[in-house]
């Protein structure tokens, strides 16, 4: 049933590449077969709560711009905010949606009170996605907006926030498995420093591995079968956080033995924060068989912060999605939509334009990394660039059954003096851009 807040909007439906209908999709057709599967199963759209139900629009100069029906910290107005989010999801077809338990419940005044608010709103999830048919891509716990995090959560110099956070976790773990989502994410937004003056390093790498440990111990015990997924940031809230990217959070985990236990979310705006491009994050997560999933969204080049605005750069997301293809595709993975709209856009239209244009967005970037993969459009280059090493001989030497000295000897008992090769980046990139 309607909720009126879209007024007479009806189900978006996809309409081809000439319509001009801004609440129709040009090129998401959930049935389009793509490399061989349908284009709702490749992608596995989400929403994300926070951003779409939970933000009101403020910044660091003003308050909020938007007005919502269900701003407030009563359990009517949390079921309104749900009402109003499904049938949200339903017009726009998403499969999936995503949340932190701040998101979705009111504070309450104990952690027991916060506890019930949540279970009471997960049994209402549930029965709103067995009416739509929705599912949970992944659930979280807030653990950085409440001043009591101000310092931390598992990285916190005190030991009840440590255990506080612990049991918030535990409480979002249960949730996420009773609504049957297919992830668990945590992202450590205040797990970092200010100021070393303060900060014992050591300690704070051991404390926030103790709570990972905690998480999976709990998923077994639990018997969960999603994947634990970690997102990386470098930077915002804290000035520095440790999850800083994909490469710190391999070596992390490498560390503490969590390696074949935790995967990535990767977001492209995380990943342009430190210094990197979306690709290159999931090119080095797939390079250590830690790629999980995707939130998808932009960053403004000019701001320097996290802007999670809605994706429309075509190229970048061929890109990304490239490397999705190679890394075997999502399996309990999906793209959801970290994106928030402009604090100046505030009709409900603008909700739905926003996701509408982002998933018409990936459409084209799936097609465009589908059909590379298929002509072997980079992988033929890749694979001619490296072709030596397939020889005996250089195998030889990288099993190790060459030493340093033998090595040299061969090089002055062959005379090798190689010339160097073109790497033939321009003509890669003029590749890339015939498909997109």
């Amino acid at each position: 049933m309607s909720t009126g807040f879209f007024g007479d909007i009806s189900k978006i439906k996809y309409e081809g590449p000439d319509s001009t209908n801004p609440l129709a999709y040009r090129f998401y057709n959930p049935d389009e077969i793509v490399a061989g599967k349908r284009m709702e199963d490749h992608l596995r759209f989400a929403v994300a709560y926070w951003h779409s139900f939970a933000w009101e629009g403020g910044d660091p100069f003003g308050g909020r711009t938007f007005d919502r029906p269900w701003y407030g910290d009563e359990m009517a107005k949390a079921k309104l905010k749900a009402d109003v989010a499904f049938e949200m999801f339903s017009l726009l077809g998403a499969p999936f949606y995503c949340f932190h338990d701040a998101d979705v419940r009111p504070e309450g005044k104990t952690f027991a009170e916060n506890t019930k608010n949540l279970n009471e709103i997960v049994d209402y999830f549930a029965s709103k996605q067995e009416e739509t048919g929705v599912k949970l891509l992944w659930g979280t716990a807030n653990l950085f907006s409440n001043r009591r995090f101000m310092s931390g959560a598992s990285t916190n110099p005190d030991p009840d926030v440590f255990a506080y956070s612990a049991a918030t976790i535990k409480t979002c773990m249960d949730a996420t498995m009773k609504l049957g989502g297919d992830n668990y994410v945590l992202w450590g937004g205040r797990e970092g420093y200010e100021t070393l003056l303060n900060t014992d390093l050591s300690r704070e790498f051991d404390q926030m591995a103790r709570m990972l440990h905690l998480v999976v111990e709990y998923k077994y015990k639990i018997g969960f079968k999603g994947q634990i997924l970690v997102e990386p940031k470098p930077q915002e809230p804290t000035k520095h956080q440790y999850d800083y990217d994909v490469a710190t959070v391999y070596g992390f985990l490498k560390k503490y033995g969590l390696e074949n236990e935790v995967k990535m979310n990767i977001e492209q705006g995380h990943a342009i924060l430190a210094g990197h491009t979306f690709e290159h994050e999931l090119a080095l997560a797939n390079a250590h068989g830690i790629f999980g999933s995707i939130d998808m969204n932009r960053n403004d080049y000019q701001s320097g912060w996290d802007t999670d605005q809605f994706p429309n750069n075509v190229p970048e997301m061929a890109l990304a999605y490239y490397q999705v293809l190679l890394a075997g595709g999502f399996t309990t993975g999906g793209t959801n939509f970290d994106s928030k709209l402009r604090r100046q856009s505030i009709d409900p239209a603008d909700l739905l334009i926003g996701h509408i244009g982002g998933m018409d967005c990936c459409a084209r970037g799936l097609k465009a990394a589908a059909k590379m993969v298929e002509d072997g459009a980079l992988s033929k280059p890749l694979s001619e660039r490296y072709a030596k090493w397939d020889s005996p001989e250089a195998q030889k030497m990288l099993r190790g059954e060459l030493k340093l000295d033998e090595i040299a000897a061969k090089v002055e008992r062959e005379n090798i003096n190689p010339d160097p090769k073109s790497g033939r980046q321009e003509y890669l990139e003029n590749v890339v851009n015939r498909y997109v």
